[in-house]
């Protein structure tokens, strides 16, 4: 019996959104979990610089992104979008494999770090092509009307990650001790991650594949590549890797580093601060599908451009009013508010890329310029936060953001509303 095509396109968004959390549930389980295992590979007195030493090895993974963008992108427009999903998820796997069942510095010297490294070049590549494909896929399933609203899964799945691996360290907290957790508990999500990594991509090898990419000819096929998408589309790659370095600066800012930033700053103990964010993140996570249902309603770009502007006025006093929280529900609120202005960015970021770019080239167009401008500054993001905070001038960082907003506010205004320009032509 035929499915109907409403349901076939409902189970395909939550077949790509199911694999999206688990992706970036592997991915932020180092940001979250290397606040235990950081002594483990760089044992040294000083905790500032054991989480400078990880959150380098972070931003490493972030550098890879670009050419997993390169590899995976062109991959996806070549080979179909699920094809670069399955492929992405392999690649979480392995990098995923690897951290569970890495020596520690005591064991194996300098090679446990190196494979702490290997590890994350591997995630890094995963992730890089993650975005593009996944972007792609739920923006090419979606109906015309609510895609706003079915591509902001995107980022419910991305945050539903980032909240799964906090909610693992709480239950973790809640039967280990810091000893154990230090000792070996911090593997048990990394394992886990692998374990569904594998079963996803079991899952992806079956989606079904979008009619955007079966529409396309086999010459068009084979026309994707990173010089033609710098060729025939520069602006609208300048614009995307602008708006990224803003969007994906705050969302690092906000979330990842803001857990230790409520540790190292606020003095909140490590707990309480793994509670306040992953409320926090509850709530923005739940948020993304409003944003993406506004967006439809009232278009791309004003969304943009409230989160641009809303986001440049509130860094610095919503930072500076963070460290001085004096409790964690004071903290919870400051936090929110700075989420809920992200949101209008994050709930359609993937969805604005995807409508700016030709099918042909599309994955590619997505993936590449996001993961360049992500690279460079939402990957750095933490390390560049603790290195100021080392330096004894923790913020500049918070008007370091503000800066970066504000090229990103440039790029926003020189977008089209692309709900009124899609390049999407499929319904």
């Amino acid at each position: 019996m035929k499915m109907p095509l409403n349901a076939k396109r409902l189970k395909s968004i939550i077949g790509g959104s199911a694999g999206n959390l688990v992706e970036w549930y592997d991915f932020y389980a180092y940001a979250a979990l290397s606040i235990y295992f950081a002594p483990v590979f760089f044992p040294k007195d000083d905790p500032t610089a054991q989480l400078l030493s990880t959150a380098a090895i972070f931003a490493v993974g972030f550098l890879m992104r670009p050419i997993g963008a390169w590899i995976m992108g062109i991959y996806g427009d070549r080979h179909g979008r699920k094809a670069g999903l399955a492929l992405s998820v392999g690649l979480m796997f392995a990098g995923s494999l690897m951290i569970a069942a890495a020596p520690t510095h005591a064991q194996a010297g300098a090679l446990a770090p190196a494979i702490l490294v290997i590890a994350r070049l591997l995630q890094g590549l995963s992730v890089g092509g993650e975005y593009g494909a996944s972007a792609t896929y739920l923006s090419e399933m979606a109906t015309r009307e609510r895609r706003g609203f079915w591509a902001s899964f995107q980022y419910v799945t991305l945050v539903g990650g980032q909240l799964c691996a906090l909610g693992v360290v709480l239950v973790l907290q809640m039967f280990l001790d810091e000893a154990e957790l230090e000792a070996w508990g911090w593997r048990i999500p990394f394992a886990l991650g692998a374990v569904l990594a594998l079963l996803v991509y079991v899952l992806r090898r079956k989606l079904a594949e979008t009619a955007s990419f079966e529409a396309m000819s086999a010459e068009q096929r084979n026309r994707s590549g990173a010089l033609r998408l710098l060729k025939e589309h520069p602006r609208e790659f300048a614009i995307v890797a602008a708006i990224t370095a803003g969007g994906s600066l705050a969302f690092y800012a906000y979330t990842t580093y803001m857990q230790k930033f409520l540790v190292n700053t606020t003095g909140f103990d490590r707990q309480v601060a793994t509670q306040v964010m992953t409320a926090a993140l509850f709530v923005y996570m739940l948020a993304q599908p409003l944003f993406g249902y506004l967006s439809d309603r009232f278009g791309r770009k004003p969304m943009l451009i409230a989160f641009g502007l809303g986001a440049m006025i509130t860094t610095v006093p919503g930072y500076t009013l963070i460290a001085g929280a004096a409790t964690p529900l004071a903290a919870f609120a400051l936090i929110i508010g700075l989420l809920m202005i992200l949101s209008a960015y994050t709930s359609i970021s993937g969805l604005v890329k995807a409508e700016l770019f030709p099918v042909h080239i599309r994955t590619l167009g997505v993936a590449l310029p996001y993961a360049v401008g992500n690279a460079l500054f939402g990957g750095s993001a933490e390390y560049v936060a603790l290195w100021f905070k080392n330096a004894g001038m923790e913020s500049v960082f918070y008007w370091y953001v503000t800066g970066i907003l504000a090229v990103a506010t440039v790029g926003i205004l020189m977008l089209p509303d692309t709900k009124k320009t899609s390049l999407i032509a499929e319904d």
